[in-house]
């Protein structure tokens, strides 16, 4: 049955339905939601951390046992729990793993307005970015199956308007894959230099493999209308330029927001007579844009 859901009550949602066993998270607004809906969950073993930085080496640590996990914070958080993020980048994951940063535009409720997508590119993480509470459902459960196909964390940037904001989810059944057994594994898990060297090699090529993945995948997708303007858009902003445009605009929609789809952005720009980007904080897809000529 559909329902009306907050955007992180949705996304607690898709953590329940994507098989997640763990949560460990630090409150902070507008993230707090999330781990506070997901305690409903019997099935889900959820607790604070006393800061960012354990509630991710916590997570970690079911991942590296096997259990699909989560953690959960606010923007400012990410600051804190910066340095297990760009290790666990290069050692990749065993269980899924789930990274949710909630960005506060317009500091509603915070101390500055950082932009978290900067942590997802230079600690070369994929990034999700849903732009609204169905979209929070559905990609939390497809965060767990790109963590575990690409071997890496997977980061959700969630922001105030679509954590506070509702709009219509229809839940489905909770899916529990198999626990996948831990494997002894210095080489891959132990991060001294010696081995991050040879794991870096192996980040540069999931990238790569996410650029490609990003030029086909459902999160980004094209709404072709009027082909005298193009948007380029994300995240609340998509919301914007639907309403203001409707169909007088050709859309697209990025959805996985790290890394950005090259060939994708080629192809719609050479549909439309005028390209726009329109995004909230930094100029980080019309940075991405210009690069591409």
């Amino acid at each position: 049955m559909r329902q009306l859901m907050l955007g992180n009550k949705a996304l607690a949602r898709g953590l329940y339905e994507g098989g997640c066993s763990i949560v460990s998270s630090y409150p902070g607004t507008p993230s707090t939601e999330v781990t506070e809906e997901a305690v409903k969950f019997e099935e889900i073993y959820c607790e604070w951390a006393p800061n960012e930085k354990v509630a991710l080496e916590t997570a970690f640590g079911a991942s590296l046992a096997g259990k699909r996990s989560f953690c959960g914070m606010k923007h400012v958080g990410l600051n804190v729990a910066a340095d297990p993020l760009f290790t666990c980048s290069y050692t990749g994951v065993n269980g899924g793993l789930i990274i949710c940063v909630a960005d506060d535009p317009a500091m509603h409720s915070s101390q500055n307005e950082q932009d978290s997508r900067h942590y997802a590119i230079a600690a070369k993480v994929p990034m999700l970015e849903p732009a609204d509470s169905a979209e929070a459902c559905e990609f939390a459960k497809a965060a767990y199956e790109i963590s575990e196909e690409f071997d890496t964390p997977v980061i959700i940037k969630m922001c105030t308007r679509v954590a506070h904001s509702q709009s219509i989810v229809e839940p489905g059944e909770r899916v529990v894959p198999e626990t996948i057994p831990y494997e002894k594994n210095i080489a891959k898990y132990v991060m001294m230099p010696g081995n991050a060297i040879r794991r870096h090699p192996v980040v540069e090529e999931r990238t790569r493999k996410l650029i490609e993945y990003g030029n086909h995948c459902d999160f980004n997708r094209v709404e072709m209308g009027d082909t005298k303007l193009g948007i380029i858009t994300s995240s609340t902003c998509y919301q914007y330029a639907k309403e203001v445009f409707g169909d007088k605009a050709s859309i697209l929609k990025i959805g996985l927001v790290n890394p950005l789809p090259d060939q994708l952005i080629l192809d719609f720009a050479a549909k439309v007579e005028k390209l726009a980007i329109i995004e909230e904080l930094d100029p980080i897809l019309e940075n991405h844009c210009k690069e591409l000529g």
